[in-house]
């Protein structure tokens, strides 16, 4: 099964915030049947404790281990914005979330990484100009 499909990818995030963020990452993941609407307050909670902020313009809110339970399956939102958002003093144009079933997201944690820690694919994805465009950058990381 994929955990990123082209419609859980926004190349124009809407959000203004760190919280709004969250949400529309939640909002994505709850539409792709991966979470329920409570996964939200889960995400937010981990975010109050520690920030999900990676470098390379990356943030990857998740929720935290008490709401492993609202999970129904592993998946991924992409959602990029075309003005940064403050993220804890950080400048963050993609905001990637996870939802990882049964500890599924250390895998998909490690793929979304690497692929930002090239200076050169972060540009690619800043440019990108489709979802499919997207998955193709972020390679392997349906498996």
């Amino acid at each position: 099964m994929s955990v990123l499909e082209p419609s859980q990818i926004r190349l124009s995030g809407t959000a203004k915030n760190k919280e709004e963020a969250i949400a529309e990452a939640a909002d994505i993941l709850v539409a792709a049947g991966a979470v329920a609407p409570e996964y939200l307050d889960y995400m937010l909670q981990r975010e109050a404790t520690v920030s999900t902020y990676m470098g390379n313009f990356l943030a990857i809110p998740h929720g935290t281990n008490e709401g492993k339970d609202t999970i129904l399956d592993s998946a991924l939102s992409f959602v990029r914005y075309d003005e940064p958002l403050d993220w804890g003093g950080e400048e963050v144009r993609f905001v990637v979330g996870i939802a990882g079933k049964e500890g599924g997201h250390m895998e998909i944690l490690t793929k979304i990484a690497i692929v930002f820690s090239e200076e050169d694919d972060v540009e690619r994805l800043l440019a990108a100009q489709s979802p499919d465009e997207v998955l193709e950058i972020l390679g392997d990381i349906n498996g």
